[in-house]
């Protein structure tokens, strides 16, 4: 009798350790009101040449990992259709932190990229936001919506000027000067 109870117990405890939650990846159902992804002008909704991901935490510090595939912005509307998203690490029922990435595909495949390409106003990320997953229960609970979520604009990055390149390589040549001396 205790042999079947403990693998009982172990059992239930594999499954709720590759549990994971669950959320509805969409800044428009689920919102009142919805809130779009604006360009760096803070007027002009991202259109259907902008993608969006998810990024997930365990903890309001980070650090945030993409999770689920990017999807394209729908038509000229600023939002993101993009289903049920799986978190991994987070138990079904709790809080996850979450961010939304959104960049131009002309300036890269992924949020990375995009930010790396130096393409001013291309790329952004929302404010973190928590959110309790969906997942938990049997039957589970619906995914969550992200009731969290603030609409944002994307970023103008910071390009430096050439003196500051310039003072950094001269920087850079008197260090190299003085480790030969």
């Amino acid at each position: 009798m205790k042999k079947t109870i403990l693998t009982a117990l172990c059992a239930t405890a594999a499954l709720g350790a590759f549990a994971q939650g669950t959320v509805t990846f969409s800044n428009l159902s689920g919102l009142s009101p919805a809130q779009p992804i604006f360009q760096a002008d803070g007027v002009t909704k991202l259109n259907n040449t902008f993608e969006a991901q998810l990024l997930v935490s365990a903890t309001a510090a980070g650090p945030y990992t993409a999770v689920g595939s990017p999807v394209a912005i729908t038509g000229s509307s600023g939002y993101v259709i993009g289903g049920t998203v799986t978190l991994p690490s987070i138990t079904p029922g709790n809080t996850a932190f979450l961010e939304i990435a959104a960049w131009t595909t002309s300036a890269g495949s992924s949020y990375s990229a995009a930010w790396a390409s130096s393409l001013p106003g291309q790329a952004g990320v929302s404010a973190s936001f928590s959110v309790g997953t969906g997942g938990a229960g049997s039957p589970a609970s619906p995914p969550a919506s992200l009731s969290g979520f603030k609409s944002f604009n994307l970023q103008v990055i910071p390009t430096p000027e050439p003196t500051t390149l310039a003072l950094g390589a001269m920087g850079l040549g008197a260090l190299l000067l003085r480790r030969r001396k």
